[in-house]
């Protein structure tokens, strides 16, 4: 079981040996951000050290490099959800961007007062948000679908508010508080049925198991760099390109125009149309490192390992007394995230977060950007344990320990 973190973890600098820094770190905050392996940083040196320069602009050999470089990186991201062409992939400061150049440039475009538009009760922030804005300025109707008992998307619900006037389902892949994982595909021929159009929020899965586009069957993608092993301030939007076609560009300037004159312009080929200004060149570069890094592990192996990790830490925790865990069990079957969203009963999840910091511990605690699912449960704040392919059983057992000691610590003094 232990394996795969043996042979990954001496890629990361924080859990080597040889760290001074880390100071034995548990880190269990992997569906906050993840860490960075050595491959990754290289890559990023490598770039700011030897092919610094702009994109596309220039004629000499260091942007030639750093051309290459960057929309090799393009190729690579492309690959690895199965686009059909790297022209679909279109580079953004991280997934809410994304999801933002959706709202405000297909949607703008395209929804009307008399529309409606389908989220779920579980989203994340960055996928409420941007249609509460849009939708204020354009009147359409934002419908939301329910969850079940257990945690999962309510299906019922979801084909009972489906209808002629639905002209986009909106939603996680994975839930980053619930864990539970939506069954897109069968969605998908839901939305087909009414002519609408799909976005996945797959910023939880990414990093954790196969991603196609073409057999999940959807329109738009958002995804983060800084969740799979990359840098921050980077992420992407895939979409068909026959829809980017029709999409007007969301942001303005250099780099995404073909010809400007006193009072207008024509817009670049895709990808660059959407692609205003200096792009986060160097951290492009380092997502296609990570995004390569994963592949060479293989999706299928982190799948299998931190389902077993999962199966392994929902074992433990549910022998703690006064636990509550949102979300479904793990099963044979499910692709449920690798991760537990927990709160005991009498016990603030700040405190259980701040405790555990003080053993080298590392866990969320607050709402996770998700306070609709968070009021929907009558709950202020929750913690959250989530885990990789670097996670070891050991530091499980450390956090059940750790836990156990400061739940009873509490109690006393309370």
């Amino acid at each position: 079981m232990e394996n795969l973190a043996e042979k990954t973890r001496k890629d990361f600098p924080l859990f080597s040996e040889e760290s001074n820094e880390s100071n034995n770190l548990i880190y269990l905050d992997h569906a906050a951000t993840s860490q960075k392996p050595t491959q990754v940083i290289e890559k990023l040196v490598h770039y700011y050290s030897f092919q610094n320069a702009n994109v596309h602009r220039g004629a000499h050999q260091l942007s030639t490099k750093a051309t290459e470089a960057f929309e090799e990186a393009r190729n690579i991201t492309g690959k690895f959800i199965n686009a059909y062409s790297s022209r679909e992939i279109i580079f953004t400061r991280n997934a809410t961007e994304a999801i933002n150049l959706v709202a405000n440039s297909w949607g703008d475009s395209q929804l009307q007062e008399r529309d409606e538009i389908l989220l779920t009760l579980m989203e994340h922030h960055s996928n409420v948000v941007p249609w509460q804005l849009l939708a204020k300025r354009k009147g359409f109707k934002i419908r939301y679908v329910g969850i079940t008992k257990d945690g999962e998307l309510d299906m019922n619900d979801l084909r009972s508010k489906v209808n002629q006037k639905t002209k986009l389902i909106s939603l996680l892949h994975i839930s980053n508080t619930l864990g539970s994982c939506n069954p897109i595909e069968e969605i998908s021929r839901i939305a087909r049925n009414v002519g609408a159009l799909v976005l996945l929020d797959a910023c939880q899965s990414l990093a954790h198991l196969p991603i196609n586009v073409n057999s999940l069957n959807i329109d738009f993608l958002a995804g983060s760099s800084h969740k799979l092993c990359g840098p921050t301030g980077c992420g992407f939007l895939w979409a068909k390109e026959s829809i980017l076609e029709t999409m007007p560009p969301f942001l303005g300037g250099g780099e995404m125009i073909q010809d400007v004159s006193l009072y207008e312009s024509s817009w670049a080929d895709l990808p660059f149309k959407f692609e205003a200004g200096t792009p986060s060149i160097g951290e492009a570069i380092g997502m296609g490192a990570a995004i390569t890094y994963l592949n060479s592990i293989g999706l299928d192996e982190i799948r299998k390992y931190e389902k077993e990790l999962t199966k392994y830490l929902f074992h433990k925790l549910e022998k703690i007394e006064g636990i509550n865990i949102l979300g479904p069990r793990p099963t044979e079957i499910n692709d449920r995230g690798a991760l537990v969203t927990f709160y005991i009963d009498g016990i603030h999840s700040n405190d259980i977060s701040e405790l555990l910091d003080s053993n080298n511990i590392c866990i969320r605690s607050g709402h996770h950007c998700c306070q609709p699912l968070h009021k929907y449960y009558g709950l202020n704040s929750t913690a959250r344990a989530s885990l990789s392919f670097t996670t070891t059983k050991d530091e499980i057992d450390l956090f059940i320990e750790a836990l156990n000691t400061n739940i009873q610590f509490i109690k006393k003094n309370s």
